[in-house]
């Protein structure tokens, strides 16, 4: 062996050495060092979590009668991740399950791709890397096939989960107050950090409207968990450690199933009366109220739908109906987010803005047919004159001219067209203290705030409309003109006026405004809570839906208590004065023909009615009342969008839901408020029981 070979075996032994040292150090290490952590490793490998979903919690009645529960089902559900990592995509596996589950392959496809703006429904909204549920309908045999056979559906489960139900109890259906569920986003999912999710259970469902969204977190529970042990296939084997899950709470609420029943009911038959009539009709609602503490019995919105829809997916002719014009957009809840010319209904809050400017509350008004507002005549509700009263009597009657006076000269007062650097503006800053304008705060999402126009909105309006109507006053509108030649050339010098002057607050701004007309907008909630302080002597409530959360075994888990209401800055006496008048409405005012043959005696109910013009429509029927008249308890107001007067259409309605809460009238129904109160206890559930004491033109309107 020359010196050159054996240097090179020196070298080949040093080399074979090293390696071994090195190996050796990493075997050391791994079994040493990181040994705990790659036995760790290990066991994962034949182990698997599952998340156990928590049972969502009911939603109740105010007498425990459940508006909202589950139902047990077994659920199949496919995990897309699964499916995109096998050779075919998956393609085999949902063939198999689409034979399985008795449909096709295609359906599958499209129940299990993802939403977007390209993508119709039926689609998957929620995140892509969770199990998405194909259907909640299962055939028990055929659950239990795909269970047993795992190896043939990889990426596909099959379990017993509970899935949302709505059992309607009395007929009442509340389903705009209540909400509705949708799988969570990925999106929300990033903002949730530690979120664990199962796929089609409440885990993973969250409340999108209504109370199952301002609740969901008392409703959704806490998750468990359960370790199992798995075998090469994935097969389960055993359970290597779990953890029960702690069910939702039970949400109490104070509606009252059979009010709400009654008011939805009015809704329809009014809906029925003024179609027949030959009025459009096209939506309507009602609020029930306690006037002491603005808890919500019946909250009703017309259209309406079936809450079912979206439980197990929704198509996309479904969703469109929900959300589209051609249904009435039933989604919508026309109750607090519905917005309306009050018309005189509205009078209640304008009077003590006139009181306020001054005006003697027992002075005599002259109420003519028509009054001059500067150059033009505003006229009273079909141009009638009623001469000389008191102002008791312009609420009775529903004087339009007598609150034309006052609007018009505390316009004046505050310079006319040339308005003072600092107008007062006392009408509408009484307005505003009503509520009118700003959110009531109900327990609910979504609520809108109306709209009280003022010199401001009036500017900020006009410079966003400046462009639109300087182009109409310059080109006019061509198709109208094809039309209706004059009515064109009208609408035409509007637009020139408006796009020279349209920030102007005019007179006639002042004068439509005083009895909730022109540009005003309240929500049917609004003037529920404002005629709720006129009945409780000045208090503005706050609207509450829920009362209570309380766990499945009875006990309360926490209570909702009602905010503390502000007060009206209107003198008792005044609120009195109004009370007495309202009370007079029903007996010989414009109510009068609706609540003929009602006994006034057992129940006198007070309230207003209210007509308010829309332009291009028909119009808008309105009832405010509360009840009884010397000790109020409860307001109840409905609204007819196109209904016609008030007193064909809404007074009628709200008739029909005080004779279904106190038992009156032909049919003689139970009356569906025992002694006409609710119930001062929170229902027995489970195995405890919760104590709730001291629950606490011209505008021409009628």
């Amino acid at each position: 062996m020359n010196s050159r070979t054996h240097f090179r075996l020196v070298v080949l032994y040093v080399l074979f050495g090293a390696m071994v040292l090195v190996l050796m150090g990493r075997l050391w290490t791994m079994q040493v060092l990181d040994g705990a952590h790659y036995r760790q490793i290990a066991a994962e490998n034949r182990t698997r979590d599952i998340v156990v979903p928590a049972v969502r919690g009911m939603i109740l009645d105010g007498t425990g009668r459940p508006l909202v529960r589950n139902r047990t089902a077994l659920v199949v559900s496919v995990d897309r991740t699964s499916l995109s990592r096998q050779k075919d995509k998956g393609k085999g596996v949902l063939a198999r399950l689409a034979a399985t589950l008795g449909t096709s392959t295609a359906e599958l496809e499209k129940r299990i791709r993802l939403c977007s703006p390209t993508v119709k429904r039926p689609c998957w909204p929620g995140s892509p890397f969770q199990p998405i549920p194909v259907d909640d309908k299962v055939d028990p045999k055929r659950a239990l096939q795909i269970m047993e056979r795992q190896e043939e559906y990889p990426g596909v489960s099959a379990a017993v989960q509970p899935v949302r139900e709505y059992p309607e109890p009395e007929g009442a259906s509340a389903v705009q107050a209540l909400g509705y569920l949708q799988p969570i986003t990925q999106e929300e999912l990033d903002k949730r950090k530690g979120l664990k999710v199962t796929g089609y259970s409440g885990v993973d469902l969250i409340g999108r409207d209504g109370l199952e969204a301002t609740y969901d977190g008392d409703l959704r529970g806490v998750p468990g968990f359960r370790k199992v042990l798995v075998d090469s296939q994935g097969r389960v084997t055993g359970t290597a450690a779990e953890k029960a899950p702690i069910a939702g709470g039970n949400l109490v609420t104070s509606i009252d199933a059979k009010v709400q029943e009654a008011a939805e009911k009015a809704l329809e038959n009014g809906i029925k009366n003024a179609r027949s009539q030959g009025h459009k009709a096209d939506s309507a609602a009602a609020v029930v109220m306690d006037v002491q503490t603005g808890r919500i019995v019946a909250l009703a919105s017309h259209p309406t739908y079936n809450p079912s829809v979206w439980t197990g997916g929704i198509s996309e002719d479904e969703y469109e109906g929900l959300l589209g014009k051609k249904k009435g957009e039933p989604l919508i809840s026309r109750a607090t987010q519905g917005q309306f010319a009050p018309a005189s209904t509205f009078k209640v809050a304008t009077l003590t803005g006139a009181l306020a400017d001054g005006y003697d509350l027992h002075a005599t008004y002259s109420c003519p047919g028509s009054y001059m507002v500067g150059s033009r005549a505003f006229r009273n509700f079909e141009g009638q004159g009623h001469g000389s009263m008191n102002l008791h009597r312009a609420l009775v009657v529903s004087c339009d001219t007598i609150f034309y006076k006052f609007a018009y000269e505390a316009w004046l007062r505050d310079g006319g067209m040339k308005p003072k650097k600092n107008p007062s503006d006392p009408i509408v800053k009484m307005i505003r203290q009503w509520g009118f304008g700003s959110r009531t705060g109900i327990d609910v999402p979504g609520e809108t705030t109306g709209r009280i126009p003022d010199r401001k909105w009036k500017r900020d309006y006009w410079n966003a409309t400046k462009a639109a109507d300087c182009k109409a006053a310059k080109e006019g509108y061509p198709d109208l003109e094809r039309k209706d030649p004059s009515r064109a050339a009208y609408v035409k010098q509007i637009a020139a006026e408006n796009c020279v002057e349209g920030f102007q607050w005019r007179a006639g701004d002042a004068a439509n405004l005083s009895i909730g007309q022109g540009d005003m907008l309240v929500t049917p909630l609004q003037l529920t809570r404002a005629y709720a302080a006129v009945a409780n002597g000045g208090k503005l409530v706050v609207p509450r839906i829920a009362q209570a959360v309380v766990r499945p075994d009875g006990s309360v888990a926490r209570r909702i208590e009602t905010p503390q209401p502000q007060r009206l800055p209107v003198d008792a006496k005044v609120l009195k004065y109004i009370r007495d008048s309202l009370a007079d409405v029903t007996k010989s005012g414009t109510a009068r023909g609706a609540f003929a043959g009602f006994d006034l005696g057992k129940l006198h109910v007070a309230g207003k009615t209210g007509t308010a013009e829309v332009y291009g429509k028909d119009d808008t029927s309105w009832f405010a009342s509360y009840a009884p008249a010397k000790k109020p308890r409860f307001a109840v107001v409905a609204m007819f969008s196109q209904g016609g007067t008030g007193a064909s259409t809404a007074a009628p309605a709200v008739r029909e839901i005080w004779e279904a809460m106190y038992g009156l009238g032909k049919k003689n129904k139970k009356p569906a408020l025992k002694d006409g109160k609710l119930p001062e206890t929170l229902p027995r559930l489970g195995g405890g029981t919760a104590g709730l004491t001291g629950r606490g033109g011209s505008g021409a309107t009628s």
